[in-house]
This record gives structure tokens, sequence and C-alpha cells, in this order.
């Protein structure tokens, strides 16, 4: 039995294998002309720049983390192996930190190579296969999610249980550390790419769209190719970080669950989830090829593909579940999981999308101005936090009903089993926008430009959803590992049945936790504000000091704007990620284990709130101004458009920086917990 956890492996690399090929088919691709090439190579070399430069900041940050692990964990806490026990954890993490920063680094080269191939394409065979190319250029990124992250985590069990002979037990411990370099990772290229991408957004809209009056991605735009870089470092880097980490955190909490889980044999529960995960690589895969249109509907076709993903998924899981359990209960727990991220991808579709009653009513408040579109899309983003939490509570307490919290785990990894279609589909769309940019700043044809936003419009609805399907894993996942973390601290000497509301400590450490989203989302949005307005001060200065920009006889300087973008993001995104960082272990020393409980219930609580009403409300600005600029409400240039303009300025660090992030934050406060679970006692008072 324990040969299969190879299987594991074997997923993984199938998964790298066909991102390998997608990769070659995108490079044999035309990438047009003389003028979309250079294009394109300002936006990666842009792209790939800032990467570059947020890894070289980083490195300090995980060497620290790194010393810390393998020096203040205490060693008793693995029983077996003493300070080998540590360092493999320490090393474990920097694997973790490693297979995201790499996963980050191909995609992104994938998806801004793509960009201008996408255009040609679009040129050459229309919209289905421009639709092709940028579809394969965000699955490179989506089997790298799955691929790292299944074989990461199945390596580092097979090198401490198989190798170096621990406990399974102590082995899943060990995992802890994978989980929390993945989850440091994923916080700053969050955090940083979000801050980078809408201070470009929002400086090109108001100079570009408002002050200026030029359109949309106007080569006259300072601003226009630092925009164009944001799409991928926020959408392609920033996301697939994001749910690399929910990826190993749902694999990571299950194994821990499934040893110390009442029923079942201890290493079958361990073998399920790594088994239904290789299942889940290959139905995204065979789900890939359905992703082709016949008509005028690429939504058609990714959703096709999805559904097949999805149906073969739940027939792995019905196979797994009788054959390894004997029953059908992990079955229903998994499916039930699937169920729960397709609801809140439709939910969150329903109120962000334009096709929809609560965009078109932003769209018409704009009518009135900018103060009655901001009201509107604030109680649009609060309403759309019912139904996504109603689901989720339906989820964990059917999951818990079947297999206890073991089944709350396996309903995440459900819920994530297939994340390379949807990571795919979610990287796709900044691929489209780029496409579009690169049609309107090389003056090709105008059936160009329309196929590019049709891609692009549809791109703009699966990144909601994607953000949507985002927050629910991290609820899933989060709650999984705080159980895990009851389990190490009570496995430490203190004694924790149940966290109690009525304890001082508790209750104070609640409110902790329940304030952190608020001001981590605050940290974030001033950062965007501050460095928005750099670039807004940059795009003003080359206007008034170049006339010829404008009237376009002189090139502006895209590089500034670029380097304004990137310095920005860069210096801002420490603080909050030190705050993440710190916060639990500060309260879990202080406060003592218990307290430390109620700050990881508090922010899971209003995180999750946070997240879902700052996501939608972003969404539901955005696509209400393009509602407009379909022609609805006056159209492009009118005063509703300003207003819808305004308003979707104030959603983009909502729907792009401080919203998905939030998802991290309380993902990465709760691994940091687990992995130092055995620092926390009592509290000092």
């Amino acid at each position: 039995m324990q040969g299969l956890i190879f299987l594991g492996i074997g997923g993984g690399v199938l998964a790298l294998i066909y991102a390998s090929i997608l990769y070659l088919k995108i490079k044999k691709s035309p990438e047009g002309n003389d003028r979309m090439k250079e294009i394109s190579g300002f936006i990666r070399t842009g792209a790939m720049s800032f990467l570059f430069r947020e890894y070289i900041v980083l490195a300090p940050f995980v060497l620290v983390l790194f010393l810390l692990i393998g020096l203040f964990l205490d060693p008793q806490s693995i029983s077996m192996g003493g300070s080998l026990g540590t360092w493999l954890t320490a090393i474990s993490f920097l694997g973790g930190a490693f297979l995201s920063a790499f996963a980050g680094f191909v995609g992104m080269k994938s998806a801004t190579s793509a960009n201008a191939r996408t255009c040609q394409a679009a040129k050459d065979k229309g919209l289905i296969g421009a639709l092709k190319v940028a579809f394969n250029g965000g699955a490179v990124m989506g089997m790298l999610v799955v691929g790292l992250g299944l074989f990461g985590v199945t390596l580092f069990l097979i090198i401490a249980r198989l190798i170096f002979q621990f406990e399974m037990i102590d082995a899943a411990k060990i995992l802890t550390g994978f989980g929390l370099g993945a989850s440091s990772i994923a916080l700053f290229a969050r955090v940083g790419g979000g801050i980078y991408t809408k201070a470009a957004d929002v400086g090109a809209d108001l100079m570009g769209k408002i002050e200026a009056g030029i359109p949309e991605d106007d080569p006259r735009n300072p601003a226009v190719i630092a925009d164009n870089v944001g799409d991928n470092v926020g959408d392609v880097a920033g996301m697939g970080a994001d749910l690399f980490e929910s990826y190993v955190g749902s694999l990571i909490a299950a194994i821990t669950l499934g040893l110390i889980a009442p029923s079942g044999d201890s290493m079958t529960n361990v073998l399920f989830p790594l088994l239904l995960s290789s299942v889940g690589i290959v139905a995204a895969i065979i789900g890939s090829f359905f992703v082709r249109t016949k008509g005028n509907n690429p939504q058609h076709a990714l959703d096709f593909g999805t559904l097949v993903s999805n149906l073969l998924v739940v027939i792995g899981a019905l196979a797994l579940s009788y054959l390894m359990f004997g029953d059908l209960r992990a079955f229903f727990t998994v499916t039930l999981g699937l169920f729960v991220g397709i609801f809140i991808g439709k939910t969150t579709e329903y109120y962000t999308s334009g096709k929809h009653s609560y965009v078109q009513r932003i769209s018409k408040q704009s009518l009135t101005g900018s103060a009655t579109n901001i009201i509107e899309g604030l109680s649009v983003g609060m309403r759309s936090t019912g139904l996504p939490v109603l689901a989720i509570c339906v989820g964990i307490i059917g999951a818990h009903a079947m297999l206890g919290i073991y089944g709350v785990a396996l309903a995440a990894v459900g819920m994530l089993a297939t994340i390379g279609i949807t990571v795919a589909i979610d990287a796709y769309g900044p691929i489209a926008d780029n496409a579009g940019g690169i049609a309107e700043m090389a003056h090709l044809d105008k059936h160009v430009r329309e196929i590019t936003d049709k891609l692009d419009s549809v791109g703009n609805t699966t990144a909601a959803i994607g953000k949507g399907f985002a927050i629910g894993s991290a609820t899933l996942t989060s709650l999984a590992l705080f159980a895990s973390f009851l389990a190490a601290v009570n496995a430490n000497g203190v004694e924790i049945e149940s966290i109690d509301i009525t304890n001082p400590k508790v209750i104070s450490g609640l409110f902790i936790g329940a304030m952190l989203p608020f001001l981590f989302s605050a940290m974030t949005m001033t950062s965007v504000g501050n460095a928005a307005k750099k670039m807004i001060d940059e795009v003003r200065r080359q206007f008034t000091n170049e006339p010829g920009i404008l009237a376009g006889t002189h090139l502006p300087d895209y590089g500034k704007c670029v380097d304004i973008s990137t310095s920005a993001a860069l210096k801002e995104m420490i603080l909050p990620g030190i705050m993440a960082v710190l916060a639990p272990l500060i309260v879990g020393i202080v406060l003592g284990a218990e307290a430390l409980g109620g700050l990881l219930a508090g922010s899971l609580s209003s995180g999750l709130m946070m997240a879902i009403f700052m996501a939608n409300a972003g969404g539901a600005w955005d696509n209400a101004k393009k509602y407009i600029e379909e022609g609805y409400y006056g159209g492009k240039g009118s005063e509703s458009h300003k207003a819808a303009v305004t308003g979707d300025t104030v959603g983009d660090p909502f729907k792009d920086t401080s919203g998905p992030s939030i998802n991290i934050l309380i993902k990465l406060m709760t691994i940091v917990s687990l992995v130092f679970a055995s620092l926390f006692g009592t509290g000092l008072f």
C-alpha cells in the first residue's frame, strides 16, 4: 500500500510534461510583425524584471525564516530525529518557496510569450485560433501549479518517511514547512503583484481615459506598458502562487488530519488525497482538449472544458472511495467540496457579470454621478457575501457529518482537484487582455481588436470566478489547517479540547484576529494609492513637458512608468507581509495557544467576508464600466462613463490587491501557527 505514494510523483511529472509540450507549442506560433514583437518584448521584459527583483527582495526574508525554523523549532515536537526533523522542516520550507517561485517564473514567461501570438492568431485564424493560443498560455501556469505542488508534497513525504524513516505523523509535521514556504511566496506575490498592477491601472485610467480623453491601451499613454505588465504579475504570477498555496495546504491538511482521524486506516487516509490529486491532473489535461469553440462563444468553450474535468474527477473519486475505503463517504465529501466550489464560481459570476442585473444597476446609477455608482457597488459587494458563505457552511457541515474534520480537508482537496484547468482559465484572461493592448498599440485592423475584446470580456468573468474559487478554497483549507494546529498544540502538552470564547484571552485574540484583515486591507490599499499617485505625477509630467506625446509625434517614456510600479510594489509589500508572519507568533507567545486559536478564528471569519465583499464589488464596478462602454447609458466618453471609470478605479485595489491577498493572509497565519505550534504554551501572563 505504501508504494502507491509514488503515484503522486507520477501525477506531478505528468503535469510538468504536459506543461512543457504546451510551452513548446506556444513558442512555435507566429508572433506577428516587428511592432507587435517590440511591444510584447517591452511587456515581457517588464514582467520578468519585476519578478526577478521581487525574488531578490524576498531572498533575505526566506533565509531568515529558514534559520528561525531550523534553530528555534522545538526538536522534541518531532518525536523521532530531534534536530534532524527541524532542519528537514526548514529544508521543506525552502522547497515550498522555491517551487512556488519557479511556477511563477515559468508561468510568467509562458503568458508573456503568448500575448502577441494570441493577437497574431486572431488576425490569421480568428476567434478559434486566438482562444487556443491564449488558453494554452494559461494552461502552462495551471499545469505547473498542480504538477509542482503534488510533486513537492509527495517528494518531501517520501524523503521523510521512506529515506529517513520518520513515523508518518512526524513526516506530516515536516510537510508543514513546505506549506509555509508556499504561503510566504504567495503573500508577497499577491500583494506585490497587486500593488504593481493597480498602481499602473489606476494611473493609466485616470490620466488616459479621464484627463487626456484617449482610449484604453492608447500607445500615447506612458503608463500603458506598465498596465499590461501588471496584468501578468497580478493575475498570472499572483493568482498562480495563491492557488499553489491553497492546493499544497489542502493536501497537507488532509494528510495530517487523516493520520489522526478516528476512522479508516491511516495510510489509506494519507494516500487518498494524493491519488485523487493525480486523478485531478489527468482530468484537467483531458478537459483542456475540450476547450474548443466552433461558434462565437469562448465562454461556452471554457465552461465545457471545466465541466468535462469536473465529471472525470467525480468518476475518479467514486472509484477511489469504493476501492480504498469500501464505502462512498469519501466520494460524497469530495463531490460536495467540488460542487461548493462550482456554486461559489457561479454566484461570483452572477454578481460581477454584465449579463446580470446587479452590474447593470451599477451602470444605471452612473447616470447620476460617481457617488451613486460607488454606493451601489459597495451594496452589491456586501450583498454578494450571503450565498457563498451559506454554501461554505453547507460544505463544512456535510463534510464533517461524513468523515469528521478529515472530511472538511477532503472537501478542500475536492474543490481544488481540477485546479489545473481553473488556473489555466484564470491566466488566460490577462493574456487576452494583453493581446487587445498589442492590437491597439500596433494599429491592427479593427476586426482583430474586436476578437481580442471578445476574449477579454470573457477573461474578466473568468478572473472574477477564479478569485471566488480562491476565497472558497482558502476558507476550507484554513479551517482544516486550524484543526491541525489544535492537534499539534495538544500533542505538545497544551490541552485544548475547544476554544472557549468566554475566556478573556481568547476573546482578545478573536478581536485582534477580526481586526487584522481590516488593517491588512488598509495597508495594501494605501500602498496602491501611494504608488498610483507617483504614476499619475509621472504621466502628467510627460504630457506637460513633451506635447508631442499626445500629438502622436513623440514616443512616451514607458520604462519610467514600469520602474515606478516596480519600485513602489517592492517597497510597499514588505510591511503587510511581515505583519502576517509576526502577528500569530506574538499573540501565541504572549497570550498563549488558546488566544492564538481565537485570533485564527477571528481572522478567518472577518477575512472571508472582506475577501468576498472586496473581490466582488471590484469585479462588479469593472464590468459596469464595460457595460457602459458597450453603448448603454451614454456609452464611451459620456458623463456616466466617467463616473463608471471612477468606480472602477476605486474597485481596482479591492478586486486585485486587498481582496485576493486576504485569502493568503488567513492561510499564512494558520500555517505559521501550525509550524511553530511547539513554541506556544499558556502565555507570558
